[in-house]
């Protein structure tokens, strides 16, 4: 017998935030911060703040992706390789299966509660003829494990920018 699982999610607390959301670049939405006393405005944070598992779910993947390997004190194998991977002979099929396998690897190790239900690779063309910077896109569908709500993150590298949403 299969089990069935719905999303209902439990707030006993609605205003308490159990995460900051990312990027970091911006404060919270409609909040202003007072630069004179250090202090924000209406008691709000600097940073967006998280209110659900989903939403920072969503925001410790994408901290795992921008991380580099070696990267954070104390813990040289938490983030990704995509950023060094980039440098590989990105032409080939083992490029793109080993983009996919070292996300999955990674995400299973570090964020066990996410399942990943598909990731898919692609070779970005060059821009121009002089412009000839390698890049991938890539896209990561995914679901909490206990959640049937998929959500799905894009994205893209090149020699200059990362791109994530």
């Amino acid at each position: 017998m299969a089990i069935e699982y719905k999303y209902n999610p439990l707030d006993l607390e609605p205003d308490k935030a159990i995460g900051i959301k990312l990027p970091f670049n911006a404060s919270a939405p409609g909040k202003r911060y007072d630069t004179v006393y250090n202090v924000t405005i209406s008691g709000a944070s600097i940073f967006p703040l998280s209110y659900t598992t989903e939403e920072q779910a969503i925001s410790n993947l994408k901290n795992l992706i921008l991380t580099k390997k070696g990267e954070r004190l104390y813990h040289p194998d938490f983030g990704t390789r995509l950023q060094s991977l980039l440098f590989e002979n990105i032409n080939s099929d083992f490029f793109t299966d080993e983009v996919e396998n070292s996300l999955k690897e990674d995400i299973g190790n570090w964020l066990p509660y996410i399942f990943i239900n598909s990731i898919d690779v692609n070779v970005l063309p060059y821009k121009s003829i002089s412009d000839v910077t390698n890049g991938i896109s890539v896209l990561i569908d995914f679901r909490l494990r206990n959640s049937e709500s998929n959500q799905t993150i894009a994205i893209q590298f090149d020699g200059n920018t990362i791109n994530i949403q």
